[in-house]
C-alpha cells in the first residue's frame, strides 16, 4: 500500500491487531470496539454497532428497516443473509394501476414492505453470536432513552430531509422539535423505541412481529390505506443464502444474491477485469470513463433482469458467464461515450454499513436501511418504530420481474461486500449511497487493488457516477478532467453533495494486522486495538 502524504489533508487509516470495526458513526464505533474488549466476537460487536446506528442515525437507518449481511467465520466459508421485507399478501399490481398509479408513491403505505431487520438480527445472533441480545442492544437503549448529541452530518441530513417527516403529525411531533430539524450538538431522546429495543432484547423477534408493535404497525398502515395484517408479519422471515461471487484482480469478490444489486456489482468488477486500470496505464479521465461505461452496462442488465429470484429469468451464472461479459464489454471505446438507459425508479441514497474483524478474524460486513431519506416518513408513536419505503422499488409494469406482486421482495439497492483471496477473507467493505453502491464496490475496488490505496486513502479519493443520463463528478477532480470527460460525449455535472460513503478493514494476514478506513463524507470512524 502506498505511504500516505502528511502534507495533504485526509485522515490516516486505522490500525489493529486484536479487533477493528468501522462505521458510519463515532458512538456505533465505540459500541463496537466495547463489545469486543469485554469478550464478544464479531457478531456480537456489529450487532450493538447497528442496534446505535438505528438510533444515532434516523434519516438513514433503523429497525422498521431492512438488513443484508455477509459473515465469514473464522475456518468456515462464508455464508450472507438476506434480511429484506416482502410485501403484504393482500396487495395488488394490478389494483394500484387502476387507481391510476404507474409507480408507488415513496410516502405511500403502499411502499412500506415488512421490516426486515429485526428478524435478522436475531437470526444472526443465533447462528453466529456468543452474547445475549439484550446485552448487545443495551447502548443502544441508553442512548435513546437518555438521549445523544446530534452529529453534524446527521443534522446535515435531517434538516435537508425534514419534509419527508413532516407530512404525518405523529412523525413532525417526535422528529421535529419544535418544528424544527436538531441542529449539530442538540440532544435528541427516542423513548418509545428504547422500550421496543428492551423488548426485543427481553423476548426476541416476537416483540416486533407479533404483539403490540405488531399490531400498532398494521393499525397505523391501515388508517392510511396500507394491506398490511398481523400474518403478514408473524409469518415473515429472513433468508441465510450463499454469496455469489466473481474473480478481479487474482481476488474473489463476494456479494449477496439477488434480490440484491450485488449481482450488478459483480458484473461491473468483470467488466473491468479485462481493462488495466492501473496509474502507469491510464489517466484520471480515463479510469472515470471506462468505470462510467461499465456502470451503464451493468445497470441496464440490473433494471431489466434483477429481481426477487423466484421470478428472474435470467440465472446469475448466466450473467457472470465470459460470453455475456465479454459481450457487455465489447463496445466500450475509451474515446467515446455511449448512451445510457433511463431509469424510472426511485432515487435512493439513504443507508448505514458497517464492518467489524475479531481477533480470531471472524468478519462480518452488513448493511441495514429504511430506504429513502425517513424511509416512508410512516412513524408509529407507541413504538417509535420509523417505516421503510423499500417496496417504492417494485416496478408496476406488467411482466416486468421485478413487478409488484404478494409477498414478494424487491430490487435492493444495499450490497454489503467481502474480498477473498486464495479461500480466505482479506476486507470485508460496503458502500453507503443507494444506486450508487454497484459502482462504489468497483471505484472501491480499483484503487485499492490496481492503484494501492489503503482502504482510508481509497475513501477519500474524488467519486463519479454515471446514472440517469449525467456523469456527477465530485469537485476533487478538477476543470481539466471534466473538460476531458465532456470532449468524449459524457454530459457531465459537479456533486451538490458527497456521493455514497463507505467503510472497510483490510487483513493483512501475513503480518496479523488490521488496516481500516471510515469515510470523510459521514460522521464515522475505523477504530482498532
Amino acid at each position: 500500500m502506498l505511504e500516505r502524504n502528511y502534507l495533504s489533508p485526509g485522515r490516516s487509516a486505522a490500525i489493529g491487531e486484536n479487533g477493528m470495526a468501522a462505521t458510519s458513526h463515532p458512538l456505533a464505533t465505540l459500541a463496537a470496539i466495547d463489545i469486543l474488549r469485554a469478550g464478544g466476537n464479531a457478531m456480537d460487536a456489529a450487532l450493538a454497532a447497528v442496534a446505535v446506528q438505528c438510533v444515532v442515525e434516523p434519516a438513514m437507518t433503523g429497525i422498521g428497516g431492512d438488513y443484508f449481511a455477509i459473515v465469514a467465520p473464522q475456518g468456515k466459508a462464508p455464508r450472507s443473509f438476506n434480511g429484506s421485507g416482502w410485501s403484504p399478501a393482500g396487495i395488488s399490481a394490478d389494483a394500484l394501476r387502476a387507481s391510476g398509479l404507474t409507480s408507488i408513491p415513496e410516502d405511500s403505505p403502499h411502499a412500506v414492505t415488512i421490516p426486515g431487520a429485526v428478524d435478522a438480527w436475531c437470526q444472526l445472533s443465533a447462528s453466529y453470536g456468543t452474547m445475549d441480545l439484550a446485552r448487545l442492544l443495551q447502548p443502544a437503549i441508553a442512548l435513546a432513552e437518555n438521549g445523544y448529541r446530534v452529529t453534524g452530518r446527521v443534522a446535515l441530513d435531517w434538516g435537508r430531509y425534514a419534509a419527508r417527516v413532516r407530512k404525518l403529525p405523529s412523525a413532525a411531533a417526535h422528529y421535529l422539535p419544535n418544528n424544527m430539524a436538531p441542529r449539530t450538538g442538540d440532544l435528541f431522546r427516542s423513548p418509545a423505541l428504547a422500550e421496543t429495543l428492551r423488548a426485543i432484547g427481553s423476548k426476541g423477534r416476537d416483540a416486533f412481529y407479533r404483539g403490540p408493535v405488531a399490531e400498532e404497525l398494521v393499525a397505523t398502515l391501515n388508517a392510511l390505506g396500507g394491506t398490511h395484517q398481523l400474518d403478514d408479519f408473524e409469518s415473515f422471515a429472513g433468508l441465510h443464502t450463499q454469496p455469489i461471487s466473481a474473480k478481479f484482480r487474482g481476488h474473489d469478490v463476494l456479494e449477496c444474491p439477488p434480490n440484491g444489486q450485488g449481482l450488478a456489482a459483480l458484473i461491473i468488477a468483470r467488466i473491468l477485469d479485462g481493462f488495466d486500470l492501473s496509474d502507469a496505464a491510464v489517466s484520471e479521465a480515463d479510469r472515470i470513463h471506462i468505470l462510467a461505461e461499465a456502470s451503464k452496462a451493468a445497470y441496464k442488465v440490473r433494471d431489466l433482469l434483477i429481481a426477487d429470484p423466484a421470478h428472474m429469468t435470467r440465472s446469475v451464472e448466466e450473467l457472470l458467464s465470459d460470453h455475456f461479459i465479454a459481450g457487455l464489454r465489447a463496445p466500450i471505446r475509451l474515446d467515446t461515450a455511449l448512451p445510457e438507459s433511463t431509469w424510472d425508479g426511485p432515487i435512493h441514497r439513504d443507508t448505514v454499513y458497517l464492518t467489524v474483524v475479531d481477533k480470531d478474524r471472524n468478519c462480518v460486513s452488513l448493511i441495514n436501511s429504511v430506504f429513502a431519506s425517513f424511509g416512508s416518513g410512516i412513524y408509529a408513536p407507541k413504538s417509535g418504530v420509523l417505516l421503510q419505503n423499500r417496496g417504492s422499488g417494485f416496478s408496476l409494469r406488467a411482466g416486468h420481474p421485478n413487478e409488484l406482486a404478494p409477498r414478494k421482495r424487491p430490487l435492493h439497492t444495499i450490497i454489503p461486500g467481502m474480498l477473498m483471496k486464495d479461500g480466505v477473507p482479506v476486507m470485508p467493505f460496503g458502500v453507503m449511497g443507494g444506486q450508487f453502491q454497484a459502482v462504489g464496490h468497483g471505484h472501491f475496488l480499483t484503487h485499492v487493488l490496481d492503484r494501492g490505496y489503503d482502504p482510508q486513502h481509497a475513501n477519500e479519493a474524488p467519486r463519479s457516477f454515471a446514472f440517469g443520463g449525467t456523469l456527477t463528478l465530485e469537485p476533487g477532480f478538477g476543470d481539466a478532467v471534466r473538460a476531458d470527460l465532456e470532449g468524449r460525449g459524457h454530459n457531465t455535472a459537479w456533486a451538490a453533495e458527497p456521493i455514497g460513503g463507505c467503510q472497510a478493514i483490510y487483513i493483512d494476514n501475513a503480518r496479523g494486522v488490521l488496516i481500516g478506513g471510515s469515510d470523510h463524507r459521514k460522521d464515522g470512524m475505523a477504530l482498532g486495538y
